[in-house]
């Protein structure tokens, strides 16, 4: 009886020093745990920080980048616009030299013809009276085709843009005008045609060759 009361105290102080034994380190290991979280828990907020300003860093480098960028784009459109302008203008001035070239190409060829219409209206002036020439058939047949020539030569210089035109009573425009003379007239108003020598002609607008006038004398 007595050694089974022995043997049960040995069991209990053996057990109960292996339960110190193993209660000590886990209360260590505890604290170890909770110094160790502290100490590293303190870190990582300071990194935080620091990347937080680096984010900031980073952002407004970034904001500044895209300002740049936007600025040059701006200037590369600005360019193209004013590309588009100045390609735009020198079409717009080529296709009018070209239309003018051809518009204005018989130029040359049309005053030579001038001087014939001249001299078919010239000779349409100084025919005889129409009692003359109904009294003789050939010079009334030569009054005839001479109109009828005139008449087709000025249709065709109307189709080409040749136009004839008589600034009687009109006032004198050295733009339109040549004056040959200039006197006083009774009852006309200074600086007006008061005759007309020669007529004047145009294409598309463009002098051709001026009239020549005799002007009233202011």
């Amino acid at each position: 009886m007595r050694a089974l009361l022995v043997a049960s105290i040995t069991a209990t102080k053996s057990c109960l020093t292996r339960t110190a034994t193993q209660t000590v380190p886990l209360g260590l290991s505890c604290w170890r745990h909770n110094a160790t979280a502290a100490s590293e828990s303190g870190k990582p907020q300071e990194q935080v920080q620091a990347g937080e300003q680096k984010d900031q860093v980073d952002v407004t480098a970034l904001q500044n980048q895209i300002k740049e960028k936007d600025e040059q784009i701006a200037q590369l459109q600005d360019l193209y616009r004013r590309s588009l302008a100045e390609q735009e203008n020198l079409r717009q001035r080529t296709k009018k030299e070209i239309d003018e070239k051809a518009i204005f190409a018989i130029q040359k060829f049309s005053k030579d013809l001038l001087t014939t219409a001249d001299n078919l209206e010239l000779t349409l002036k100084n025919s005889p009276p129409e009692e003359v020439r109904k009294d003789n058939k050939p010079l009334g047949d030569l009054f005839t085709g001479v109109s009828l020539t005139h008449a087709e030569l000025l249709k065709c210089f109307k189709r080409h843009g040749i136009e004839k035109y008589e600034p009687l009573g009109e006032k004198f425009d050295p733009n339109l005008h040549q004056a040959l003379f200039t006197g006083p007239v009774p009852g006309r108003e200074p600086g007006t045609v008061f005759e007309v020598p020669k007529t004047g002609y145009v294409l598309h607008g463009r002098v051709l060759r001026p009239a020549d006038v005799c002007v009233v004398k202011g």
